[in-house]
């Protein structure tokens, strides 16, 4: 099963940031999302809001991200992609952004609010498509039918589906129809499934791995780095990370 774990760009600092992939890509991960951090991230949780708030208090631009992308691009082989909201990318500018996240080496972007109803006007499908990057779409439970066949229509690389409605998050307990969930969905879309929100333990990842091809771990990688500092925050991703595979 494929493993995809999650940064926050300039959280705990930018130089900390380069280390937490480095160690990812050693410790055998898949894939690794840098967040772009923004200041009301809508699908994320009290740990991941209060990385972005700490990345922004440090200073941390755009333009931080896609130099940080650029410099792990060139120093680790797994497949790195952009995290981000939609506004980031209109603020900076739809062509400009998909120019500069390739340029940097992004593999992909994951936009869970770019709305499928907007492209006719905002074009951000078709730029990311002449810069050769995938978009991840992200489907949940509250998926409808129709939803999912829009999404199948435009889906590259792999699907991302939230384990749950709401935001992300440490959860002891996965949802409870998280099985026929994803059923539905490779029933109307024929990408890899990558499923995150609440997957924090190598219990989780047993539970998906008969129905999906990636797990998606983010929020309790995040709050063992706000829980550890220097050699201690090292030392124990990479514990947590082999403690993981399966």
């Amino acid at each position: 099963m494929g493993l995809m774990t999650h940064v926050i760009v300039g959280y705990p600092s930018l130089v900390d940031t380069v280390k937490l992939v480095k160690i990812m890509a050693e410790s055998g991960v898949d894939f690794v999302e840098l967040q772009i951090p923004f200041s009301d991230p809508l699908a994320d949780g009290p740990v991941i809001m209060r990385a972005c708030e700490e990345a922004l208090a440090n200073g941390t631009k755009v333009r931080d991200a896609f130099r940080i992308m650029e410099e792990l691009s060139s120093k680790v082989e797994i497949p790195l992609l952009f995290m981000g909201y939609y506004n980031t990318v209109f603020r900076y500018g739809v062509k400009k952004f998909c120019i500069d996240a390739n340029k940097a080496g992004a593999a992909g972007l994951i936009i869970p609010d770019m709305s499928l109803e907007e492209e006719g006007k905002e074009h951000f499908l078709a730029s990311a498509k002449k810069c050769s990057l995938p978009v991840i779409r992200v489907v949940s439970p509250a998926s409808t039918v129709d939803r999912l066949k829009k999404n199948a229509e435009v889906a590259q690389g792999f699907v991302y589906c939230s384990a749950r409605q709401g935001i992300t998050g440490v959860r002891q307990t996965l949802y409870p129809n998280l099985a026929s969930y994803l059923k539905r969905v490779k029933a109307y879309i024929d990408k890899p499934l990558a499923v995150g929100f609440g997957i924090s333990s190598r219990e989780h990842v047993q539970a998906i791995k008969s129905y999906a091809e990636v797990a998606v771990v983010g929020s309790v990688l995040l709050k063992l780095v706000q829980e550890n500092h220097g050699k201690e925050m090292e030392q124990n991703v990479r514990r947590f990370l082999s403690s993981l595979m399966v």
